[in-house]
């Protein structure tokens, strides 16, 4: 059991990495636009699109790694006024409803990426990169949420 959990802990650091790595990206690639459009007279075509998708990307990615260093929002004020098994009674019902979700987000954004990928759709935009690339994300995080159970962080 302890390799499983040092796994998920590892390949939760590895998409906090990635994360990282599609907020950076987005950041250089609004740089180039503004440098094209504002100092070069050039239109851009794709920038804005990638910058949307890298930061949705990074938001999906990132959250398993949010997850593991507990870094989510954390409301106590209920908590605060409750005693031990209110608690504890409250923790596991609210570990539950975000499981529940996070599972049923997990499902339907697989369904979701595989008919993008199996019908071959793209973005309706100039740029019209594969949906199923653009939607990869979703699975993915949604999936690495569902895997670290609030037990073991």
């Amino acid at each position: 059991m302890d390799g499983l959990i040092s796994g998920v802990h590892a390949l939760s650091r590895a998409f906090g990495v990635l994360a990282a790595v599609c907020l950076a990206a987005a950041c250089l690639v609004v740089c180039q636009m503004v440098f094209l459009r504002y100092v070069m007279g050039a239109s851009t075509i794709w920038q804005s699109e990638f910058v949307g998708y890298a930061v949705a990307a990074s938001t999906l990615f990132g959250s398993p790694y949010v997850l593991l260093e507990r870094g989510h929002v954390n409301m106590d004020l209920l908590p605060h006024y409750l005693g031990q098994k209110g608690r504890l009674a409250l923790a596991l019902v609210a570990s539950l409803l975000g499981l529940t979700f996070c599972a049923i987000l997990a499902w339907k954004g697989t369904l979701y990426f595989y008919e993008a990928w199996s019908e071959g759709w793209a973005t309706e935009t100039v740029w019209a990169p594969p949906l199923w690339a653009v939607l990869l994300p979703l699975p993915i995080g949604a999936n690495m949420i569902t895997s670290i159970p609030p037990i073991l962080v």
